[in-house]
């Protein structure tokens, strides 16, 4: 940014005091809230976030420097819920994240699911060869919620996860949202969200929460692969 183009001292010491005002406006409706969904305590969050985004903006642009306060993005909240009051139909959003932790366990349990269904021995053309492979092995033998569920057995480590409920009139056209599901929500039918994330869980952690987990030695790993999993249906 240019010197011509940067903001003066004195339009970020406005913002600075734009933000004292904008907290104790907020103070006040909390103070004053009639109940959990009061406009006014909305009203105040908002005025007092877009106080801080321009204060953090205008401190950089000058200065080159930030505050420690980050500030919701549109896609980290949701608007009051509009809705119909008696919906006809529900759509259940759920994205989850796995690392492959353990890509051998990952390749034997698809090997044996592969196993169970086809008997012709041939082996170099299976999908369970390739993690890729593999992946569209289980997650097609399996419902996403028991991979959910087993998700260590399948050398999987759990990662972020958020489940949206979004409630409308009419359920869709079938088969119209199948090539972009997760596109066109509209905010304001959003029922409910629920998020897991290690930035949440972070400070939860206790100094012995190694006590839940049980490691496994290389010699037992294919005793226990015969146990963890469920006997298969060869004929599926």
């Amino acid at each position: 940014m240019s010197d011509a183009a940067q903001p003066t001292a004195a339009e970020v010491r406005a913002a600075a005091e734009a933000i004292k005002t904008a907290l104790d406006r907020h103070l006040a409706a909390v103070e004053r809230r009639s109940g959990e969904d009061d406009p006014a305590v909305s009203e105040a969050f908002n005025q007092l976030a877009a106080a801080a985004e321009a204060y953090d903006e205008l401190l950089y642009d000058r200065y080159d420097e930030v505050t420690p306060f980050e500030i919701p993005g549109a896609e980290d909240t949701l608007p009051p819920y509009a809705g119909p009051d008696e919906p006809h139909a529900i759509s259940v959003l759920i994205r989850r994240d796995y690392t492959v932790a353990e890509p051998q366990r990952l390749l034997a349990q698809a090997q044996r699911v592969e196993a169970a269904e086809f008997d012709d021995g041939g082996e170099d053309d299976r999908a369970a060869a390739t993690l890729p492979g593999a992946l569209g092995i289980l997650f097609g033998e399996f419902e996403p919620d028991e991979i959910a569920s087993r998700h260590k057995e399948f050398g999987l480590e759990e990662g972020d996860s958020t489940l949206w409920v979004t409630a409308s009139e009419e359920p869709p056209e079938a088969g119209e949202w199948l090539a972009a599901p997760f596109e066109h929500i509209d905010a304001q039918q959003v029922v409910c969200r629920f998020d897991v994330s290690a930035v949440f869980d972070d400070d939860e952690v206790s100094d012995g929460g190694d006590d839940d987990i049980v490691f496994v030695d290389e010699d037992d790993e294919e005793d226990e692969d015969e146990e963890e999993l469920e006997p298969l249906d060869a004929e599926k």
